[in-house]
């Protein structure tokens, strides 16, 4: 069989073996290396686990946890990891993976208050399993056969499967005993688990691990009270619509009870902005920064507050930072080819200043907007002036890093980071990332509005994200308010329009297994057929169409 392997950083390796050989076993025999640890595979099209047997000529590329769905799979081994020191070291326990936070997941252990000392017995007997070298069992089971085993071993699991009509099966895994099912590959052993780090923090745990940025360190700690808080508030959001779980929400789905939930949901986002609007006008803030990463709602969050400010009598000035780009022979450039237009140095940083303290000074000034077909900014048709207490609204992807506005003072501003984080989960061990929902709207939204492939979208999103994780993450903890912009009912939604876009990817399509991936995510929401109770001002308008706020 003549095999060729294209490790993560694009090295090629030609093997000729005569015998089936499982692909882990290959890697090692023939030299395979790569700069990162590899946590996944995608053969023909298909996503693999680490040790399939392979058979047949083929071309397999491995990934890194840079790949979402090596990211997933490395998340879920090490739940079942963590999961099975808790076992061993404190006793049986049921265990909540709640949410993202600090660079790893926030998990709590239920009818535990963890100390540093638990976190370290934890962390200790995950160690030891690691150097065991233990094997963690995956079996793949059609829906029959899934239900049957669920409703013995995994009755949370049961009910999800039960009623999410579209499952067709999942992956049964398991180590020294402990059971849970899985919608993707796990690792094989837990000798590939090598990299991670406990953390007490608050009532909970932190099970932190290596990401996108650098996939063979632990990133450095940072807290994130301002997002905890946010996941805490999202959580009471869950428990006024009554859905507390993604089986909640399969049973409500094109009922009369959906569209309650759709209501109230964007009912508590129009309550929370109007908070946001009292506490601009309290505190007589001026400057009003909003950002946040692609596809989280910015615009309609932005108007929305703007509605809210003229509701109690305020007349907030509207502007986004990209009208302020550099010429286009000065934008930056990514590599020496593509236009970097989420780089700081792509704004006109010093004009955006003195331009907004003049309005703060009661000037008149001649605001520009960018001619994106000239690549230059346009004067003379935007000349305004506000007055004493008016507020500006400013939307754009660097509100808040501090040398954006370094020149206004500080007692001015209002800075709003703004993402959808969900603390509905798909159950209590699966999260639901964050990503695969701003993919999801992306996907939608451009699809509809530019006419960009579903296969464009998710190509690009690479490098969407690390654009993120230049300009927007870091600095999302020098956020006064965190506004949260998902819907609980949303994937429901976003399902109907979604399904159809990823089926038509082809196999040979390079965005065929991602595609793949995110469909088997999907799998889990039944479909929400009708999306009338979808409020014409929500956020989730901008993106599925039909808002009034954003053409």
């Amino acid at each position: 069989m003549n095999i060729t392997i294209i490790n993560p950083q694009g090295k090629e390796y030609q093997i000729d073996v005569e015998n089936s050989t499982p692909l882990n076993q290959m890697i090692k025999e023939y030299g395979v290396t790569s700069d990162t640890p590899i946590v996944a595979a995608v053969c023909n099209g298909c996503y693999i686990r680490l040790n399939t047997i392979i058979d047949q000529d083929c071309v397999i590329y491995l990934k890194d946890v840079r790949d979402a769905y090596g990211n997933m799979s490395l998340q879920y081994s090490l739940t079942l990891l963590y999961r099975c020191a808790i076992s061993q070291s404190i006793g049986n326990h049921d265990v909540q993976i709640c949410n993202s936070l600090s660079k790893g997941l926030f998990t709590r252990i239920i009818g535990v208050n963890p100390t540093d000392e638990i976190c370290h017995r934890i962390e200790k007997q995950m160690r030891l399993l690691v150097e065991k070298d233990i094997v963690i069992k995956e079996e793949y089971m059609e829906r029959e056969s899934l239900l049957q085993v669920c409703r013995k071993d995994l009755p949370e699991v049961y009910e999800l499967v039960n009623s999410a009509t579209d499952v067709s099966g999942a992956y049964i895994i398991e180590m020294e005993g402990v059971k849970d099912y899985c919608p993707i590959h796990v690792l094989p052993s837990t000798n590939d688990l090598q990299l991670f780090e406990m953390r007490r923090y608050r009532n909970g745990i932190l099970l932190r691990f290596p990401d996108r940025n650098d996939p063979c360190h632990v990133p450095p700690y940072s807290p994130q009270a301002v997002l905890y808080n946010a996941f805490a508030e999202e959580t009471k959001w869950d428990r006024l619509t009554g859905i507390s779980g993604v089986t909640q929400l399969n049973r409500v789905v094109n009922t009369e009870k959906f569209d309650e939930v759709a209501l109230i949901s964007d009912a508590l986002h129009e309550r929370k902005i109007a908070e946001i609007a009292s506490k601009i006008k309290e505190e007589e803030k001026r400057i009003i920064l909003i950002a946040g990463p692609s596809s989280s709602g910015k615009t309609s969050f932005a108007k929305r507050l703007c509605i809210q400010l003229r509701v109690i009598g305020m007349h907030p000035l509207y502007l986004g930072t990209d009208d302020y780009f550099v010429d286009r022979a000065d934008l930056p450039k990514v590599q020496g080819e593509h236009i970097d237009y989420e780089a700081l140095s792509a704004v006109d940083t010093e004009l955006f200043s003195l331009q907004m303290a003049q309005l703060l000074s009661g000037d008149v000034v001649d605001l520009p907007y960018y001619d994106f077909k000239e690549g230059k900014k346009i004067f003379g048709t935007r000349i305004t002036s506000v007055k004493q207490g008016q507020p500006i609204v400013i939307e754009g992807i660097h509100g808040l890093n501090p040398a954006l506005t370094e020149m206004l003072n500080e007692d001015m501003k209002l800075k709003i980071y703004v993402s959808p984080l969900t603390s509905l989960n798909i159950d209590s061990h699966h999260r639901i990332p964050t990503s695969d929902v701003r993919i999801l709207r992306r996907m939608i939204r451009d699809h509809r509005t530019r006419g960009n492939s579903p296969s464009d979208t998710i190509l690009s999103w690479h490098s969407v994200r690390a654009g993120e994780e230049r300009n927007i993450f870091p600095y999302c903890g020098h956020a006064d308010v965190f506004f949260n912009t998902q819907c609980t009912y949303e994937v429901a939604v976003l399902k109907h329009y979604a399904v159809p876009l990823l089926q038509s990817i082809d196999r040979d399509d390079p965005a065929f297994a991602e595609a793949q991936r995110i469909l088997t995510f999907l799998q889990y929401f039944n479909e929400a057929q009708d999306d009338h109770a979808v409020l014409s001002n929500s956020i989730l308008r901008e993106f599925i169409g039909g808002s009034i706020l954003v053409n």
